[in-house]
């Protein structure tokens, strides 16, 4: 039996996960999520703002005295799409490593896509190909599979932060700025994905998609036990994604079953993902609660 941590560095988000792996058995004992916008201006200056670091560098206080008290044999912080992105974002990665003692990692858009895979499938049969999307909040990757392995994966620079940063100038989204990020997505899943052959079922992580899965059974919070493995249909998530985007900040702030602090992306967010299924021609989205940190922590273990 192996205890390891794993930290997730992303774009909107800065989560922990610290699991116990016996072979191809992986068992939760802590996971932790907090908004943190490291990404905040980064599509428009390409550098990490001063406010988004000392965000996450309060969050990791947090985190490293779990790790410590949870005794962890081994720690991992990896960054994704805002750092690859930002100037500073390797200076970033070394003050995280030096200040908090924990290894660390710069994923490339191709290894995110593969390591979302793995997690998101670990332990189940693929029937037939299957499309797994993360969409975050710099980037979204596809990979499509099955239970040979990869086929195809991709890193596109969309995510909702990204998204909302790119269109939103009103609050909510003006009519015009909903068919301008629709037409790009669009665009950029015809450039650089492939429609045929087309996947058989569809997996959907990352907070945009389970907070869509929450709105979708009603729920006052996320429950990852009744999100994790929970079906939402293409037609609803068209229809509430349209909801979304039309619908004050504010207001969106005091919806139950969505966290305030995703309010101002989760419109951009459930468009793009509702586009995703649209272009793969998928009847429904299966959102899973097993993502790129049980991929990590597989390969950590491992």
């Amino acid at each position: 039996m192996t205890r390891v941590a794993v930290v997730d560095l992303g774009t909107n988000s800065t989560r922990l996960l610290v699991a116990d792996v016996d072979g191809d058995r992986l068992e939760e004992v802590e996971r932790r999520l907090a908004i943190t916008r490291l990404g905040e201006g980064v599509d428009a200056d390409r550098v990490l703002l001063p406010e988004a670091i000392a965000r996450v560098a309060a969050c990791l206080e947090g985190y490293r005295d779990a790790i410590d008290e949870l005794g962890a044999g081994r720690a991992l912080a990896y960054a994704t799409s805002a750092v690859r992105d930002a100037a500073n974002g390797e200076a970033f990665l070394g003050d995280v490593g030096r200040a908090f003692g924990l290894e660390t990692r710069l994923l490339s858009g191709e290894e995110e896509a593969g390591l979302t895979f793995r997690g998101a499938t670990h332990g189940r049969t693929l029937d037939g190909l299957t499309a797994v999307v993360d969409l975050g909040g710099g980037s979204t990757e596809i990979a499509l599979g099955d239970s040979a392995g990869i086929r195809f994966s991709t890193s596109l620079d969309i995510g909702c932060v990204r998204l909302t940063e790119r269109f939103a100038c009103d609050d909510p989204l003006g009519t015009c700025e909903r068919e301008a990020l629709v037409v790009s997505l669009r665009s950029l899943l015809l450039e650089h994905v492939p429609a045929d052959p087309l996947p058989r079922r569809g997996i959907a992580v990352a907070g945009t998609a389970t907070t869509l899965a929450t709105l979708h059974l009603g729920l006052p919070a996320e429950d990852p036990t009744l999100v994790h493995g929970h079906l939402v249909p293409t037609r609803w998530l068209f229809r509430e994604a349209g909801r979304l985007a039309a619908t004050p900040v504010d207001e969106l702030r005091d919806r139950p079953g969505l966290m305030p602090e995703r309010a101002p992306v989760i419109g951009a967010g459930a468009l793009a993902l509702a586009e995703i299924a649209g272009f793969f021609e998928l009847p429904e989205l299966e959102v899973s609660e097993r993502d790129i940190l049980h991929g990590v922590v597989l390969e950590l273990a491992a």
